[in-house]
């Protein structure tokens, strides 16, 4: 799987694969990579707004 792909489904943007196996760990770690990457993007927004009327 890509990391596009990957992205797109942390996101909510594309369908879960539904013949991907999946165990109760899986959904914690693609839970906290969610997390991350949602304070990433929040982070990079604060930083542009900040640059830009500051």
């Amino acid at each position: 799987m890509g990391i596009l792909n990957q992205l797109a489904e942390y996101l909510y943007l594309k369908k879960k694969d539904p013949n991907a196996k999946s165990s109760q760990w899986m959904k914690y770690m693609h839970g906290i990579n969610r997390l991350s990457i949602v304070l990433f993007l929040l982070a990079l927004i604060f930083i542009a707004i900040k640059l830009l009327f500051y």
